[in-house]
């Protein structure tokens, strides 16, 4: 069942206490498809990156990035109008700090899908973020889930399994995470994530 509230009336936490959600975890894991749950059951609003990739034919611009310049991106980066950002495999992802203030000085659940490097950066400017990593089962579920994709040759799928395995290393010893999920199986995966926000929103809105 959709419990999205109406986009008129949207859900909001009192005194305007809203909450900045992160979720992360390397290709393959599911993590996408996770966070569009937890943003249509919790009337959650996503934030687009800015990104200076190449647009695909499936991409649509300002849904799932703002494609911009390096030009364009720099700027923005110098100017400090991007809370977090990282390149990746030559390219630049960063997130702009605009919408997720407003969104949250409207008490709305914010949702960032990001690295564990732009988690950090996240949990140092504020440490009241909610951070959520997204594992697999073990690495062979993940490089077979990689593959199934069938969106890359053989030597692309190598390089992001060994970017998965430093960059799942790298989130438990960070410190950056409150919560970790294991998704053997997506519909639990999800009810997990979903659980979890809540709980974390309800508490947000004891404290007010």
């Amino acid at each position: 069942m959709n419990t999205r509230t109406p986009p008129d009336t949207p859900t909001k936490l009192p005194g305007g206490a809203g909450l900045l959600l992160v979720i992360s975890g390397p290709s393959g894991v599911g993590k996408t498809t996770i966070t569009h749950h937890v943003e249509q059951q919790l009337d959650g609003v996503f934030s687009v990156s800015v990104t200076t990739r190449p647009k695909t034919e499936t991409d649509v611009d300002g849904r799932d990035y703002t494609f911009i310049t390096v030009d364009d991106f720099k700027r923005r980066r110098d100017a400090g109008e991007l809370l977090e950002w990282a390149e990746v495999f030559g390219n630049f992802y960063g997130t702009p700090r605009k919408p997720v203030d407003e969104a949250i000085a409207n008490g709305r659940l914010m949702i960032l899908e990001i690295d564990v490097e732009g988690a950090v950066q996240i949990k140092r400017i504020l440490p009241e973020a909610f951070c959520v990593f997204v594992l697999p089962p073990n690495e062979q579920v993940l490089l077979k889930r990689l593959r199934k994709r069938a969106r890359e040759d053989e030597a692309v799928i190598q390089k992001r399994f060994a970017k998965a395995k430093f960059e799942i290393i790298r989130a438990w010893e960070c410190g950056a995470y409150d919560q970790f999920i294991v998704n053997r199986d997506l519909d639990h995966a999800v009810k997990e994530a979903i659980s979890l926000v809540r709980e974390r929103m309800e508490r947000g809105m004891s404290d007010v």
